[in-house]
């Protein structure tokens, strides 16, 4: 197995804009020939549009692009720039009088950060789109949707270190595949079962001496409405050739990977979903395509944690 670079599986093109002052911003992926896609969902509180596009039942073969995004819910609106510039460039369903692009969305709460009310818009969503046909050329860090990305706040914001957005990609005798994960998490990072980043000591010096699964473990009483403020998203793009049906099973096995980076993972306090696309023809077996795939998600994990640079008052991996 080597590593390559995400931009080097075919069919795909990566965009990112970003509000840096705000605290926010989207990183679209668009296939321009359609993508069979799948997804699993398995947080508590998703903020999603479209989703339901790429149920095995629903009557849409392929997509045209999936956004990830901050600002909660309020950030779906990204989508609609994605559509204005996708329409322009007459990619989508084509229904006769116009296309209509095909676009899934899921977003993270980076709303705490920075600025509340700074959120991806329509314009954020097309500056994405036209980044991704001028350069390709995402970047890791506080960039695109993980520009306000935070992981470990058990115990809240004042205690919560600075993530972002991570890319890997691998590529094994012709099979390729890359991952990009926005890492806005409840739970630590951890590297081969190592804690690498997450919560921090009380005075901010370095990393707690229990884990955020520990300090759950010492009050088990209920918590009322523990707030959805978290969530990772992820996509992983393979140029294998698989229908929706199955890409929604690799999405799944995709998701081990995410499980395998950070804990805790998958609670109700976040909405982490898993987007997985095809947008190539090579021919391999199903099991190995998604075992690869948890493989290079996990990666594109700890990749979001160690490239993120200290922003808004949160410390990074990088200055701890």
């Amino acid at each position: 197995m080597k590593e390559i670079k995400i931009t080097d599986i075919e069919g795909i093109k990566i965009g990112q804009a970003s509000d840096r002052t705000g605290g926010t911003g989207c990183t679209v992926f668009i296939a321009p020939n359609g993508a069979y896609t799948g997804v699993d969902v398995r947080g508590g509180g998703p903020a999603s549009r479209e989703t339901t596009l790429l149920e095995p039942r629903a009557a849409a073969d392929k997509i045209n692009a999936v956004v990830l995004s901050g600002g909660s819910a309020f950030g779906l609106d990204a989508a609609g720039g994605v559509m204005k510039y996708l329409e322009e460039k007459n990619i989508g369903f084509d229904v006769g009088i116009t296309v209509v692009p095909l676009v899934c969305q899921s977003s993270i709460f980076d709303l705490g950060v920075a600025d509340c009310k700074a959120r991806p818009n329509v314009e954020m969503g097309y500056k994405a789109c036209e980044d991704a046909f001028e350069n390709n050329a995402p970047q890791q860090g506080n960039y695109g949707a993980g520009t306000g990305a935070s992981i470990g706040k058990l115990y809240g914001m004042e205690r919560a270190m600075k993530s972002g957005i991570g890319f890997y990609a691998a590529e094994i005798n012709g099979l390729k595949m890359g991952a990009a994960a926005v890492l806005n998490a409840l739970g630590d990072v951890y590297e081969n079962g190592v804690r690498i980043a997450g919560m921090l000591n009380e005075d901010k010096t370095a990393l707690s001496n229990i884990s955020v699964k520990d300090g759950m473990y010492k009050n088990i009483a209920p918590v009322e409405n523990r707030f959805t403020g978290n969530t990772t998203i992820c996509c992983v793009i393979t140029n294998a050739k698989f229908d929706k049906a199955q890409m929604n099973k690799i999405a799944a096995m995709a998701s081990n990977g995410l499980v395998r980076a950070v804990s805790p993972v998958n609670t109700t306090a976040d909405g982490d979903s898993v987007y997985a696309m095809s947008t190539g023809d090579f021919i391999a077996d199903i099991n190995t395509v998604g075992t690869l795939a948890a493989d290079v998600l996990e990666k594109a994990c700890i990749n979001a944690a160690k490239n993120a640079e200290s922003m808004f008052g949160l410390k990074s991996y990088k200055e701890l």
